[in-house]
């Protein structure tokens, strides 16, 4: 009796013991474990439920690796992995030892994303764990200490018991269903100041750097231990900057907490550049709640946030941001204009009308449109002071060919006359003034009337020809052909081969006459090089660039079709698409999609540094269009030159490689004829493998060789040839020698990412070696960057037989 009542009471004592453990194993991962983008439940709970960590379905069938608020109807995401890379349905999430969580595209033959975690080689991950505060970590089963977390790797969103260490930052995404990088950061910078700052639009990196928010707790050189060292949201809800002596000053103070344990609390950088505190219940039977914000930083940024440089505000281009009731802001515009993407309220305002000046004085039809408390500041080219009444600065306007908008204040009795665009523009009580916007009343007139007029002679020219007999009409339509082909029967064959070439492609066919027209006489000029000048054109398809090639393009017509419709073949998200041609008596024309942020080697070399994770990203694109070229299309294509002036960016900053199979349409033999490379060398100065100058055969490793040139450019947004010397030289001498870090020395994203940028110049050292036989294939130097395949140690890379 006595043994079974010790017995009970040993399994009463080991009672709660066993639950704990049983309850540990609840939102455990283990690694194999995977999840498919687009399956029913491709998520991991944590133990209570309160989150998920899983794919969030997005717009053309796209899938966000995140973490969410389970219980919520309304799907609220407090973390995301692959925002400027969304992922294909059927990509696959793998919890995997070495690597930690690997996202993969369908194929599995490219990384989307993965968990860069800290560690030595030995370090293996155990399992993942999604805890109930919604952090997600790996562990090793060595340490308590998680080796990667999502907390440590925020996104736009902290929640309560997150930290944020010195030079950490949160970043706002572009808008409410984009999860690309947005405008706005929320930052502790290394001085100890948390700040609120504005990035360039969609840019990735800083046009302007301006702050519209600070803590104010710098100690640069630490002198009194005053320095902020973190940012604590903890979890009663306050968030407050932690100084090294323990003094906290709130962000979010006590008096605008919430109670954790009743409501869901974040604090998020939204996408319009607000930092809101933000609440909802927990309680899953209001199923009426939403969230709520208490507490919005700053208090009116249509008023705080002012673009010292060169920007256009919050809203964009001449429109009004105002302040709605709980805090965010809201964008119109004014009388005359329109918004440039009518889903969304941010892409700025257009004029709906043309104005044309006539003796120094505006056109017929223009009005003055008032709008109080209102200014545009930043865009003034005039001042009249003293201006007695608003309807004296509004006539001068009226009267002044060159004005667009003249905002008077009543406090000085000042009209400022403004030009188009007109940054920054904010409606509010605290602005003392008004202005009036000139708009044209009959700008859909002039339009309409030509329309009408094109219409009315299309009916009277179809009428006569409906109305004669059709004996008649045969006779004057075919003496029409017959004169046609008469007088252009040259342009006309020329048109024909064009139509015969084009009929297995999808490529459209241009006569030069549209093309010219297109371009207005090929009047602006994007760029030249080696092989033609770039102009830009607008067609019935969008904005495009014309490509006059150079003569020797002229030779061999047939050739010309055939590789042209070969290009014309080859589509990858990372190469500029051909989208028609020209080939017309000796007329040889490209037409290219435009880019409108231009080439690499302006975001590189000119204007301020920009930020190390748009390079990391825009070096990947470049690799995966290489790859695609040298062994992804159906017959391999060499580049030839490969440099920042053939990368163009795209509207969000996404590398597309141009110029792509130009070489074999030069005539370049690209079977490895050894003898007719030596004597036509491709290729741009310090970007030219050392291939072309031995009997060595020239492969796709020339690509490769221009390609590490090109990285280290981009690691270190310095030329390879400048009066500094030569950059490919440093590059290894630095590596050698250990100190890596002189190669980004002062860009504090970069140092920050240490490991990153040394996996990047190792690579570029691998494909910088003089022996083709060496370097890696596009495919191997991709994954290597990509952090896939390991990187080992890079040789060095000069042959003791180099060649200057």
């Amino acid at each position: 009796m006595a043994s079974v009542i010790s017995t009970l009471l040993i399994s009463l004592l080991l009672l709660p013991i066993s639950i704990v453990l049983a309850q540990t194993n609840i939102g455990i991962i283990k690694v194999g474990e995977t999840l498919t983008a687009g399956d029913d439940a491709a998520w991991w709970l944590s133990p209570s439920k309160d989150f998920a960590f899983g794919f969030r379905p997005l717009k053309n069938d796209q899938f966000l690796l995140a973490i969410w608020y389970y219980k919520l109807a309304e799907v609220t995401t407090v973390w995301y992995a692959n925002g400027n890379y969304p992922a294909p349905r059927g990509s696959q999430l793998e919890l995997t030892p070495d690597l930690g969580l690997v996202l993969t595209n369908p194929q599995g033959d490219q990384m989307i994303w993965r968990s860069e975690f800290e560690g030595n080689i030995s370090t293996k991950v155990r399992y993942g764990l999604m805890k109930d505060s919604g952090n997600f970590v790996l562990l090793d089963g060595n340490s308590s200490t998680p080796i990667w977390e999502s907390f440590k790797n925020p996104t736009d969103t902290l929640l309560p018991t997150q930290v944020m260490e010195l030079g950490g930052m949160l970043t706002s995404r572009i808008n409410l269903t984009d999860y690309s990088t947005g405008r706005f950061l929320f930052q502790l910078l290394k001085t100890g100041n948390a700040v609120l700052d504005l990035m360039g639009l969609y840019s990735g990196f800083y046009l302007t750097f301006d702050t519209y928010y600070e803590s104010g707790t710098t100690d640069p050189e630490n002198k009194t231990g005053s320095a902020g060292y973190r940012v604590i949201f903890d979890e009663s809800g306050y968030l407050y900057v932690l100084r090294r002596n323990n003094e906290k000053v709130y962000i979010i103070s006590p008096e605008d907490s919430v109670q954790t344990s009743k409501f869901y609390v974040k604090a998020t950088i939204n996408f319009n550049g607000v930092f809101t505190l933000s609440y909802h219940p927990r309680n899953s039977s209001f199923h009426d709640a939403e969230w709520k914000i208490k507490k919005a930083i700053p208090d009116d940024i249509c008023i705080d946030l002012i673009v010292t440089g060169f920007g256009s505000g919050l809203c964009g281009y001449n429109s009004i941001c105002k302040l709605k009731d709980d805090g965010t802001p809201s964008c119109k515009c004014p009388t005359g204009y329109s918004l440039v993407d009518s889903d969304d309220e941010y892409s700025g305002c257009k004029p709906d009308f043309s104005m044309f000046c006539h003796g120094g004085k505006p056109s017929p039809g223009v009005e003055m449109a008032e709008v109080q408390r209102t200014d545009w500041p930043q865009s003034d080219f005039g001042l009249i002071e003293d201006c007695r009444e608003p309807e004296d600065c509004k006539k001068s306007c009226l009267l002044d060919c060159f004005c667009e908008v003249a905002s008077y204040n009543y406090e000085w009795n000042t009209c400022w006359k403004k030009k188009l665009p007109l940054p920054n523009g904010r409606e509010s009580t605290q602005i003392k003034g008004v202005s009036f916007v000139k708009f044209f009343i009959n700008s859909t007139i002039p339009s309409r009337k030509v329309s009408e007029k094109k219409k009315e002679t299309t009916l009277i020219v179809v009428s006569v020809l409906l109305g004669s007999s059709v004996v008649i009409n045969f006779t004057l339509v075919g003496a029409m052909c017959l004169g046609f082909l008469l007088y252009y029967k040259k342009s006309f064959i020329g048109l024909c081969r064009l139509y015969e070439s084009s009929v297995r492609s999808n490529l459209r066919q241009f006569s030069y006459k549209e093309l010219t027209e297109a371009t207005n006489g090929f009047e602006e000029e994007l760029g030249r090089g080696s092989c033609g000048v770039v102009f830009k054109g607008e067609t019935e398809l969008g904005t495009v660039a014309v490509k006059i090639l150079d003569r020797m393009f002229r030779d061999n017509d047939k050739e010309f079709r055939v590789e042209v419709n070969f290009i014309g073949q080859t589509h990858h998200k990372n190469l500029v698409r051909l989208i028609g041609y020209c080939d017309e008596n000796n007329h040889r024309l490209l037409v290219f999609e435009f880019m409108s942020n231009g080439t690499l080697a302006s975001f590189l070399f000119e204007g301020l540094k920009p930020s190390w994770n748009r390079r990391t990203l825009i070096a990947f694109g470049i690799a995966r269009g290489l790859f695609y070229l040298h062994e992804e299309c159906s017959a391999q294509i060499i580049h030839c030159d490969i440099k920042p002036q053939n990368v163009l960016l795209d509207e969000y900053y996404n590398a597309r490689i141009s110029d792509f199979g130009l070489a074999k349409l030069l005539g370049l033999d690209q079977s490895q004829s050894q003898a007719y490379y030596k004597t036509t060398i491709r290729g741009t100065k310090g970007y030219i493998a050392p291939d072309w100058f031995r009997s060595a055969p020239v492969s796709v490793k020339v690509d490769v060789y221009s390609f590490g040139v090109l990285l280290l450019e981009i690691v270190c947004c310095r030329r390879n040839l400048d009066e500094k010397g030569n950059l490919t030289d440093l590059a290894y001498e630095c590596y050698r020698d250990g100190r890596v870090e002189a190669l980004v020395e002062n860009d504090m994203e970069a140092l920050r990412d240490m490991k990153m940028v040394e996996r990047f110049v190792m690579v570029a050292i691998w494909c910088l070696h003089e022996d083709p036989c060496v370097r890696p294939t596009m495919k191997n130097a991709m994954l290597m960057l990509e952090g896939i395949v390991q990187v080992s140690a890079p040789p060095c890379p000069y042959l003791s037989t180099s060649i200057t």
